[in-house]
């Protein structure tokens, strides 16, 4: 579609187009965390007509990461001979009483891997403990799991196991078409999530749902190519799935990747912060792999504790309120002191509107 040098000029042009076409209300649901920070960052929501909506959804897995999850998380990284393995960006997410950095800050092992191929080192390199890499991600992380999981077996590491908090993106998009309370006319499908997946898993959208979705690359004029292109299904009533992230995407995904998904692992139900119980929308270890699995080695009970009083994350997840309809956005809670999860992470929500968003949203700093 593009046949211009200068990307500035095709989005003022693309903007002109969806100008014209705008000529209806359109809620448009992004489920992906990197598309939240690319709309924040180039001010696609100021320069887009006020007909056309933008929410952010559930797209940032240590976001939709559930209370009682990492409850059981932190109490598994508290017993003696465990060492936790995670990554970055779930150390200050807090649970309902503490985060995994307030309790490596009082003696747990905890360790921050940049891959799960780090904790198997760190499992070679550790044979008196028990090394539990925290699997958080979509489809896109997944393969690296399973790799890592096939990499144990070879090297007969008999202290490594995964703890999988897994989610998987259709169910979740199913549940928030079925939600009367969430209103959504179309969505701006994961790029990176459809590397993996393809188009067709997606394709209950259109065809039970009725709601155009396309799927899209990450630069700005990626994403004003879709919107124009939703307006047009939406204008016509002729939803579908489209891929306009071409140049990485193909309808049936990366079929290699998703047979390591589903030799490793099978669908499960899954909590949600904010919504709950998903069928089939999380991922555990296969039976034949229990020994790697860390719920199944490593039972633990907790008493649930209370959630955050006044923390809106659930409502911003669902596209119900925006991060700055949040009583607590740029007060009490900031990126420097989060008090909830789409604060922590860099492509959760709250912090993409309050790094990119903070005059409109009328915070100072």
């Amino acid at each position: 579609m593009n046949h211009y040098k200068d990307n500035r000029d095709y989005a003022r042009y693309l903007l002109d187009l969806i100008q014209k076409e705008a000529d209806r209300p359109l809620t448009v649901m992004e489920v992906c965390g990197t598309h939240t920070v690319a709309i924040a960052r180039s001010g696609l929501r100021e320069l887009l007509p006020e007909s056309i909506r933008l929410l952010s959804g559930p797209g940032c897995p240590v976001c939709v990461t559930d209370d009682l999850d990492l409850d059981l998380v932190i109490a598994l990284a508290r017993e003696k001979g465990i060492i936790l393995a995670t990554f970055g960006d779930m150390m200050r997410v807090p649970g309902t009483q503490s985060s995994l950095l307030q309790e490596k800050s009082r003696g747990a092992d905890v360790r921050v891997v940049y891959s799960p191929a780090d904790a198997l080192t760190l499992a070679a390199e550790n044979p008196d403990s028990e090394v539990v890499f925290l699997g958080v991600g979509f489809e896109t992380t997944v393969p690296t799991v399973a790799v890592a999981l096939e990499q144990a077996m070879r090297q007969g590491l008999k202290n490594f196991s995964v703890y999988s908090l897994h989610k998987l993106v259709p169910p979740v998009m199913k549940a928030l078409l079925e939600d009367p309370d969430v209103k959504i006319d179309a969505f701006i499908n994961p790029g990176h999530v459809c590397t993996i997946l393809g188009s067709e898993p997606f394709r209950f959208i259109p065809e039970k749902y009725g709601r155009p979705c396309v799927v899209t690359g990450f630069e700005a004029v990626d994403i004003l190519e879709a919107i124009l292109i939703m307006l047009r299904q939406h204008k016509e009533k002729r939803p579908a799935v489209e891929i306009q992230y071409k140049r990485a995407v193909r309808p049936e995904g990366n079929p290699v990747a998703r047979s390591f998904i589903e030799k490793y692992f099978e669908p499960v139900t899954a909590r949600w912060r904010g919504i709950g119980e998903v069928p089939d929308s999380g991922l555990t270890l296969r039976e034949e792999y229990a020994a790697y699995d860390a719920q199944r080695r490593f039972p633990l009970s907790i008493t649930p504790g209370k959630r955050r009083k006044n923390c809106s994350c659930g409502e911003v997840l669902k596209g119900l309120k925006l991060p700055y309809e949040c009583a607590l956005f740029g007060k009490v809670c900031t990126p420097v002191k989060p008090v909830g999860p789409c604060m922590v992470s860099t492509e959760g929500s709250c912090a993409a509107y309050y790094r990119y968003g903070a005059q409109k949203a009328g915070v100072a700093h």
